[in-house]
């Protein structure tokens, strides 16, 4: 069973930055899609950024050029670097492998 650890999160003013950890273990991982989310108070949960098993990337039009997902492959650990926060970005964020588990989420602050 695939299990993650995402880690990172905390209270920070806009124009700050976090850096964002999600890590793998357990039997049948495979890595070949590492996916970070966030959901909002009262919104539904969103793709921020996802990264596939050979490195394509891909983020939502509100975080690019601001945030930037990274792996280690042999940490079995991706990354998300968020640069220039804004208010708006305040969310949990949550950590996805495969398309089909999920982390506990960390939650991300940001005051204006």
């Amino acid at each position: 069973q695939v299990q993650l650890v995402e880690s990172g999160g905390g209270f920070v003013q806009a124009g700050g930055s976090l850096r964002l950890s999600c890590v793998a273990s357990g039997r049948g991982f495979s890595g070949n899609y590492m996916g970070w989310y966030r959901q909002a108070p009262g919104k539904q949960r969103e793709l921020v950024a996802s990264i596939y098993g050979r490195g394509n990337t891909d983020y939502a039009d509100s975080v690019k050029g601001r945030f930037t997902i990274s792996r280690d492959n042999a940490k079995n650990t991706v990354y998300l670097q968020m640069n220039s926060l804004k208010p708006e970005d305040t969310a949990v964020y949550y950590c996805n492998a495969d398309f089909d588990t999920w982390g506990q989420g960390t939650q991300v602050t940001v005051s204006s």
